[in-house]
């Protein structure tokens, strides 16, 4: 058992590797507690300053308070027993002292005097330690903005700006950010912009930057009228922001973006996702202040969009009733921007009545005025859904058809809710049908103890249509006749089948069409067909259509249950010339043909007959119905190679999905793939991280999770982030490699060395690479996962002229020629010519680099074979080869005529060979080409 010190010194080491988190603050909690127990107060010391960190970061302000009174009394007592900086990379105790005072600034329940005295003593603090005053001044100017005090503010802004710098001024990430926040607010958007860009090109960030600053000056980018930049810096800062809830100031800057930018549905999305966090940190009052005002702005807007009557979920929590008041029922939008500005006013009057200043009432008048701003900046990840375009019936004969047209679909939900008012007519064979249509779906949805209890009701019914000998049947049957699947229920219906001479036809025709379901669902297609054929007979016998049109669609399940795609393809066209279609057995034909030509790789024609069965079900009110039908269309619409049509469908498909409580997390998936295959990267990554976000807390496989992890890589590699995606990348491989799928582990560490060799991080790319390569050799089916890491590994030996690159080489290319591999074959021995150029033998490569350039230009790429003569080239005119290099520059810029970058370029550098050779009317010439 590992002794208390040993355990704490442990718990020391792991939280200081530890990213901030909730892992991170357990571990402080940990420490803390175990520090207690031993009794020692300077392991209590090291622990507590550890948690007034962890909980700055996470807001949990009434713990950072405790904490860091804890320790300043500790080490005001006793400096040396105590020091202020503990030495571990983390904030010391003067560096923490700039939190108390906004901690305190942030809750109207501290007075002014408290603030006053915390400022104060940080000041005499600072002079006892001969620390320099910039971290003092910093704390009194945001003490003076916060407060309302504008003015004081701007006289402690330049007093700051001209204080040298020290260890205790705010890093050049969070100084930029704050001053761009204030110059924001006092109506300077270009200082705020520059001063955002200064940091984001200088690369600089902290614990809530780039975040923050981002946005900050999401307002001031718009009425600068830079929409695309504020699209990226709004994607970009609420993904970074959307997992802590400390964060819930930048959210709300996110929100009102979100809101005034025509993205309604977003901002109520955003809202529904963090309202949660308004019970997140009592003491953060100015933050609640901030998102309630911003809430406010946002409903509004939904509100003007037309869905004031929209749910908003998770405002009926029972924690938010102290904020927004006791509620009847779920808020709506336009209720709950009403109970936002209430509250935002009555949090800003008690800040205003302690600061004896207008400050946040200021605020309010702001976000008031941002009603007279619109902006079209389109987000497509989330919008409204309309409601179908269904016409509501008017008296139970209406009722009835619905009712049909749902069950004839599938539309199980649907039809259950149609039914009480269909049950309404005064036809008896009606209502017989109909408490058919009930009890058959109560069986499907395993609910059979109801199903028999309506059974009197329907065998009442058909009674009183008139009906007794189907009535009597089914006294005898009870649910056999409804799709009871059990041992008894089969062995009566083919004991009435053999007895069904003496019974009407559409008796036959409901004994066979039953017992030809239970041969369907037990996979006995052929059975199942032979019994369609005859329910078919027996219910036209009947004339009953419907019944018919029923079995119909059961014997093309049947068919294509067996292969048979010609005959299901005849029979499924012959269905959908019929004119006596309902228009629910039409929209579940037109989804089979849907599939069938996806199957078939006819995409655009598949997802055409997808989109018509959506528009049919649209006709009908199937919402659950449409969400699948419309995620149909969308698959078909990625497969057919249109990304922006299945984007539209994707999106419909997941709020369907959400309006019905269900779990949206595969269709998001899609619908992310959707939009990075449409360019649209920035919004990619941010839904991409929202999955892999629900999947790991609903304990998805890891393989599953390393797909989305990898997927999410590469939106934030196309969105620029290279710093996330090496990380990305770097999870991904690591639960791929938990999933064992070594294939998939070798190319997210291939993807990953890409990025790190690309910002010349060579030793990192090639380690990666090396392991790699040990990983994949493991699965021997992964030949074209090996070829692509031994040839990127090949690739990076040889430009660190590392010549273990030619054995790589080698290898790829034995692979290549293995498997008819003809490009490959080419483009390693191109890499082969490139290496020895790097080793300095240019008779070797140029000879490799033309070899690549004519096994390219066999297999028709004319761009890549100039590519390898235009290496060859330049490898010859800088070897002092000039005159030599004139003939493969000629070749190449023939090879460029369809392909202009390569010609502009060629016909750039051959110019400049041809007049050093002195034949200056050649390079007039050649450079004449370019402008042609």
């Amino acid at each position: 058992m590992t002794r208390p010190k040993k355990r704490f010194q442990q718990l020391i080491e792991e939280i200081d590797r530890t990213p901030w988190g909730p892992a991170e603050q357990a571990l402080v909690s940990e420490a803390v507690a175990l520090a207690i127990e031993i009794g020692d107060e300077q392991l209590e010391y090291q622990a507590r300053m550890r948690q007034t960190a962890s909980a700055n970061m996470g807001g949990a302000t009434d713990v950072m308070l405790n904490s860091f009174a804890w320790c300043l009394a500790h080490h005001d007592a006793d400096p040396q027993r105590f020091p202020a900086d503990l030495d571990n990379g983390g904030a010391d105790l003067m560096w923490q002292f700039k939190w108390m005072a906004s901690a305190l600034r942030s809750s109207p329940a501290f007075s002014t005097e408290q603030i006053t005295a915390v400022l104060d003593d940080m000041e005499s603090h600072y002079r006892t330690a001969g620390l320099g005053l910039s971290g003092v001044l910093t704390a009194r100017f945001e003490d003076a903005w916060d407060a309302g005090r504008i003015d004081d503010a701007e006289a402690l802004r330049v007093q700051l700006e001209a204080t040298p710098r020290d260890d205790h001024s705010h890093c050049d990430a969070c100084g930029r950010s704050q001053f761009a926040g204030f110059f924001a607010d006092t109506d300077r958007d270009d200082d705020a912009i520059r001063l955002v860009e200064e940091m984001i090109e200088g690369g600089f960030s902290c614990g809530e930057e780039p975040e923050h600053a981002l946005s900050r000056v999401l307002l001031p980018y718009l009425r600068a009228g830079r929409f695309d930049e504020a699209k990226s810096a709004h994607l970009r800062s609420y993904r970074l922001a959307k997992d802590n809830p400390d964060n819930l100031r930048i959210v709300a800057n996110n929100i009102v973006f979100a809101a005034v930018t025509g993205n309604e549905a977003r901002a109520l999305a955003l809202i529904e996702r963090h309202i949660a966090w308004l019970a997140h940190d009592g003491l953060n009052v100015d933050a609640h202040f901030a998102a309630l005002s911003a809430f406010a702005v946002a409903l509004d807007r939904v509100t003007a969009a037309g869905h004031g009557g929209t749910p908003v979920r998770g405002a009926d929590a029972a924690a938010l009733v102290p904020l927004f008041g006791a509620h009847s029922g779920p808020w709506s939008a336009q209720d709950l921007a009403a109970a936002s500005w209430a509250a935002a006013e009555r949090i800003g009057a008690a800040f205003d009545q302690r600061d004896e200043t207008s400050g946040h009432a200021r605020s309010l008048e702001r976000m008031r005025a941002l009603a007279a701003e619109q902006y079209d900046v389109p987000i497509r990840s989330d919008a409204f859904v309309a409601a179908p375009a269904a016409n509501t019936p008017q008296d139970a004969e209406g009722w009835f058809e619905r009712a049909s047209e749902l069950a004839q679909y599938g539309a199980e939900h649907e039809t259950l809710a149609a039914l009480p008012r269909a049950l309404e007519v005064e036809d008896a064979a009606k209502r017989a049908q109909l408490q058919s249509m009930r009890i058959g779906i109560l069986v499907a949805l395993d609910r059979a103890d109801e199903a028999a209890a309506l059974l009197s009701a329907r065998i009442e019914a058909l009674r009183e249509a008139g009906l007794d000998a189907q009535a009597d049947l089914e006294s005898r049957l009870g649910l056999a006749t409804f799709g009871l699947n059990t041992p008894d229920a089969t062995e009566m219906l083919e004991h009435e089948l053999a007895a069904s001479d003496s019974l009407p036809a559409w008796s036959r025709g409901d004994l066979a069409l039953s017992r030809a379901s239970l041969h369907l669902r037990e996979d006995e297609p052929a059975a199942a067909l032979d019994l369609a054929e005859q329910a078919a007979r027996h219910f036209a016998e009947a004339a009953d259509p419907r019944l018919s049109n029923t079995t119909t669609l059961l014997a093309l399940s049947a068919v294509l249950n067996t292969g048979d795609m010609d005959a299901a393809s005849v029979l499924l066209e012959r269905f959908l010339a019929q004119d006596d279609l309902g228009i629910g057995h039409r929209a579940r034909a037109l989804q089979t043909r849907a599939r069938m030509r996806g199957g078939s790789e006819q995409f655009a024609e598949g997802a055409a007959d997808a989109d018509e069965a959506c528009r049919l079900l649209a006709g009908l009110g199937a919402t659950t119905a449409l969400g699948s039908a419309h995620l149909l269309a969308g698959a078909l619409w990625e497969d057919a190679g249109e990304p922006e049509q299945a984007v539209a469908r994707y999106r419909v498909a997941a709020r369907f999905a959400e309006q019905d409580g269900g779990d949206a997390t595969a269709v998001n998936f899609r619908l992310a793939r959707g939009m990075l295959s449409a360019g649209d990267a920035e919004e990619a990554a941010e839904l991409f991280g929202t999955v892999l976000e629900r999947e790991e807390q609903s304990d998805v496989p890891a393989g599953s999770r390393a797909m989305t992890a990898s997927m999410l890589a590469r939106a934030l590699a196309a969105s620029g982030e290279y710093g996330q995606s090496v990380g990305a990348y770097g999870y991904a491989a690591e639960l791929f490699g938990e999933a064992e799928q070594l294939a998939d582990q070798a190319m997210a560490m291939l993807e990953r060395a890409k990025i790190l060799a690309r910002f010349d991080e060579h030793e990192d790319a090639i380690e990666q690479l090396e392991s790699a390569a040990e990983i994949v050799r493991k699965d021997p089916e992964a030949v074209g996962t090996l070829a692509d890491v031994l040839h990127n590994l090949g690739q990076a030996y040889g430009g660190q002229q590392d010549d273990r690159a030619f054995a790589l080489f080698d290898e790829v290319a034995s692979l290549a020629q293995q498997h008819d591999a003809g490009w490959l074959l080419a483009d390693v021995t191109d890499s082969r010519g490139r290496a020895l150029g790097a080793f300095g033998r240019i008779d070797e490569a140029v000879a490799a680099a033309l070899t690549a350039a004519d096994a390219f230009s066999a297999l028709g790429d004319e761009g890549s074979a100039g590519g390898s003569e235009l290496f060859a080239a330049r490898l010859l005119s800088g070897s002092e080869r000039a005159a030599d290099a004139v003939p493969l520059y000629r070749a190449a810029l023939e090879r460029g005529t369809q392909i202009p970058p390569l010609r502009q370029v060629s016909a750039l550098e051959l110019g400049d060979v041809l007049e050093q050779l002195g034949r200056d009317g050649e390079a007039a010439e050649v450079r004449a080409l370019i402008e042609s």
